[in-house]
């Protein structure tokens, strides 16, 4: 299997390079990634836990959906690439087909659930959700 290739990109988002998906973790260096959040007509969320194989957050909750973007791939290909990899979203079809490989199981949560254990066990989530949620939640704009 070929290693994953990533656009590494300054504070401004801009690439300055490419280099491997390893490297570009191990180095921590910045690069692009899409997170995705499916809401149900009940306003609830469907959370992922990550599969215990994934290389970083492993068995933590996710985002519906998340991923890097492939070099020279644009932020909306990404995202609805992600969704259809994951969990086998097209165009809202459900029931989901989660991927074995990256979702361990996955659930429906009311976003106040989901605050609230993001404030209390924040250590559940991966590291990245949290921020993303927080954002979410604090933004006036909701669906």
């Amino acid at each position: 299997m070929t290693e994953e290739i990533f656009d590494v990109v300054n504070e401004r988002d801009e690439v300055i390079g490419k280099a491997p998906r390893k490297e570009v973790h191990a180095r921590g260096l910045w690069h692009r990634a899409v997170h995705v959040l499916v809401f149900n007509a009940r306003g609830e969320v469907f959370l992922q836990k990550r599969s215990l194989k994934k290389d970083i957050a492993a068995g933590k909750w996710d985002s519906s959906a998340s991923g890097h973007l492939d070099s020279g791939e644009d932020y909306d290909a990404c995202a609805v690439r992600e969704v259809r990899e994951e969990i086998g979203l097209r165009l809202a079809q459900t029931p989901f087909v989660l991927h074995p490989d990256e979702i361990e199981t996955g659930a429906w949560f009311a976003p106040e659930a989901v605050s609230k254990w993001v404030n209390e066990k924040p250590q559940d989530f991966a590291s990245a959700f949290v921020l993303i949620w927080k954002l979410f939640s604090t933004t006036d704009e909701k669906i």
